[in-house]
């Protein structure tokens, strides 16, 4: 998911994450900044956490977790590559 959600940027079609257009990661970001809680757009599969018992349909992963990952994946420079 990472590395879908980091294409446009890889491509050079946005600067970051929040401006690239037909990501899930866009609309992930647009709806926590909005509501400011870890609310989830309901046209995306969600995260639900990263339950032990009983688990919820979802992502097992905290979205937080993900926004974090996206991001620290997103600043690896390397030196043979574009």
């Amino acid at each position: 998911m990472v590395y879908v959600d980091l294409n446009p940027i890889r491509a050079k079609m946005a600067d970051s994450p929040e401006q690239s257009d037909h990501t899930s990661i866009k609309q992930r970001i647009e709806q926590a900044l909005k509501t400011q809680q870890p609310y989830q757009p309901d046209t995306l599969f969600p995260f639900s956490g990263n339950p032990r018992k009983d688990m919820p349909d979802g992502i097992p992963f905290n979205l937080a977790d993900y926004l974090e990952l996206v991001d620290w994946s997103g600043r690896i420079i390397r030196e043979d590559k574009k």
